[in-house]
């Protein structure tokens, strides 16, 4: 069985798939799943960032640290990997990381073009397969836009050809939803990925409602406003409440309150720590809030 196949087995049957804790590790760990419009296939609704965190050079100590967060995450039922070349030496670590465990059929390797011209995008696509050793990329989005004409062109080609599975087109600054906006009503690629959080809801007025009806999975950067949402919220009291979907830390009641949307398919946390990594997971399992409890999580963080 390869691994597309067995992802979608793994994932169930419906648009998702949720079981309690004990019964999810007992049976390998699996998180929630939301499928891919274009496709039909399931991933999990939590992956992985790499920007910062996995920038750690030739260091031996810290890509032992890397590695042992990717073990974490894949023994907690993760999927997505999501980097991009200009996240320094990520691609490379991510590589290498990969190549120091067994190879796991959860993995969607999703990354980015990032430069302008269509032979230097080749160049920079071809790159990021040798750097992270998998042929072909599940993912490759067009980063922030950069001369998404070209290669969003390219991205089909490839997808065509089989060298790809999936293309997308991304974004991770509001001011630029509306440009967003717009290529998303006249292009068709298969993911987009922007910023969400409970803080920054921008998304909500325009780029979740179109994905959802332009058939984009959508995929959300900056969970955490870049660390800033944990800085505000130390030391504050969750809300007694929180139990009632799961959530016994912050970073868990923020996840759960992005994934609970139904037009997101999957979010990308970034953490260096394989305790924080597990944590996270645990986001991904268990009762999801409705509309109104949304609002109520909403409410409560604001009222801090």
């Amino acid at each position: 069985m390869d691994r597309r196949r067995f992802i979608g087995l793994a994932a169930g049957l419906g648009a998702s798939l949720t079981l309690p804790p004990a019964a999810a590790h007992a049976q390998g760990a699996r998180l929630l799943a939301r499928k891919i419009p274009s496709s039909g296939e399931a991933i999990p609704v939590l992956g992985m960032g790499s920007w910062i965190t996995f920038n750690v050079g030739n260091n031996e100590r810290e890509r032992a640290i890397r590695v042992k967060v990717l073990e974490e995450f894949f023994s907690g039922g993760g999927g997505m990997i999501d980097s991009s070349p200009m996240y320094g030496s990520s691609e490379t670590v991510i590589g290498y990381c990969l190549s120091q465990l067994p190879q796991n059929e959860r993995l969607f390797a999703a990354t980015k073009v990032w430069t302008r011209t269509k032979t230097l995008g080749l160049l920079q696509m071809k790159n990021s397969e040798r750097l992270w050793g998998v042929k072909p990329m599940d993912l490759i989005h067009v980063h922030n836009l950069l001369d998404w004409q070209t290669h969003l062109e390219t991205l089909n080609e490839w997808k065509a050809d089989g060298r790809l599975r999936y293309t997308g087109i991304t974004t991770s600054h509001g001011r630029r939803h509306e440009a967003f906006a717009s290529v998303m009503a006249k292009e068709t690629p298969d993911f987009v990925q922007f910023t969400y959080n409970i803080e920054d809801r921008e998304a909500e007025k325009r780029l979740l409602p179109l994905a959802a009806e332009r058939g984009m999975a959508v995929v959300i950067n900056r969970p955490f406003q870049r660390g800033t949402l944990i800085a505000k919220l130390k030391g504050k009291p969750l809300p007694a409440w929180s139990e009632e979907i799961g959530c016994k830390t912050w970073p868990q009641f923020l996840l759960k309150f992005i994934i609970s949307h139904p037009a997101v398919t999957c979010a990308i946390p970034a953490t260096s720590n394989p305790a924080h990594m597990g944590e996270n997971l645990e986001a991904g399992r268990g009762t999801m809030p409705d509309a109104a409890l949304r609002q109520r999580m909403v409410d409560y963080v604001m009222a801090l």
